[in-house]
């Protein structure tokens, strides 16, 4: 890329980002427009913001749009790239929410809602995959997405829980030392 996005291009790419994962899947969007399309992250970059997001309070993908923004203008940035994911979906919140209080008792209404969740599900797989083959490279890794898994997924222990007992073996893992290579 030889020229920074400007504001509007941000926020035009975070309302498409936005409006594209309708149903879920906003992170696997996220990936494919600023990876594949836009060429702004590469995949290592990209991931590597995604994990910082995810680990810092508010929400993922607002957090994203920050990170982005900030990258390529600054302050402004993240306020164009968060405006372009929020405003026009806002919307369609306010409005899909007038829709569901008038018809929630249509049985057809109900069964559109149950037929978005299969391809909520699917994006999150999709987007598993896609990053697990980047990021899940050695045995330690492979270890350490199993044991965040089941202790945040199988056994149900909270977030920040987990993070204590698995976050420090990731660190002592992935802290560059002079002479290691990853096992």
């Amino acid at each position: 890329m030889t020229q920074p996005p400007g504001l509007l291009e941000l926020a035009l790419t975070f309302n498409k980002i936005a409006l594209a994962s309708f149903g879920g899947g906003l992170s696997a969007w996220s990936r494919e427009v600023v990876v594949v399309e836009r060429k702004w992250m590469t995949e290592e970059e990209f991931l590597s913001a995604l994990t910082i997001c995810r680990i810092l309070p508010g929400a993922n993908q607002i957090n994203l749009a920050v990170f982005v923004g900030v990258k390529f203008r600054g302050i402004a940035g993240a306020f164009a790239a968060s405006a372009g994911l929020i405003f026009i979906p806002v919307l369609i919140v306010l409005v899909m929410g007038w829709f569901y209080f008038t018809y929630s008792k249509v049985p057809a209404f109900k069964n559109v809602l149950h037929g978005m969740t299969p391809a909520a599900v699917a994006m999150t797989f999709a987007m598993a995959l896609k990053t697990g083959q980047k990021c899940l490279g050695s045995p330690i890794a492979v270890g350490l997405f199993v044991a965040m898994f089941v202790l945040s997924g199988v056994v149900r222990w909270s977030l920040p829980l987990s993070l204590a007992i698995c976050g420090p073996f990731a660190l002592w893992w992935g802290w560059p030392r002079a002479g290691k290579e990853k096992a």
